[in-house]
């Protein structure tokens, strides 16, 4: 049986990376799972850099390299946006308006993956997601 591929919710990647005991048994499990491919969408770097920027998210080092540390070290695989996760992000109900969110939702639906979330919104897009 192959990988099983995990796409992390912006504050999944956030909380392995500095609050692991913040994560679900079943996420921890997930993370621990050497045989899962766990990845951060371009999508999350964009909302951290944001929040960085405005000073509501500080960090330990500067962004430019705590992010590159923190795929090494976990092994973290990137993901970048494309067309047809734009277009279907547009097309979710409109039971959760956040936009990170609603992309995060259509890029793990558009991959096959599953969302590694606490946001229990997020399944009522219609995407698949593990807490």
């Amino acid at each position: 049986m192959g990988a099983v591929r995990y796409l992390l919710d912006t504050c999944a990647f956030l909380w392995i990376s500095q609050q692991p005991d913040r994560l679900s048994s079943a996420a921890a499990a997930v993370v621990n799972d050497a045989g899962n491919e766990l990845y951060v969408s371009d999508i999350s770097l964009w909302e951290i850099a944001l929040k960085h920027s405005t000073g509501k998210l500080p960090l330990p080092a500067p962004l430019r390299t705590w992010i590159p540390e923190k795929f090494s070290y976990h092994k973290f695989k990137s993901l970048s946006l494309n067309q047809e996760a734009i277009y279907r992000s547009g097309e979710l109900p409109h039971v959760h308006l956040d936009p990170f969110d609603r992309l995060l939702a259509a890029q793990a639906m558009e991959s096959g993956m599953t969302l590694l979330s606490p946001d229990a919104p997020l399944s009522l897009l219609g995407a698949s997601r593990l807490w």
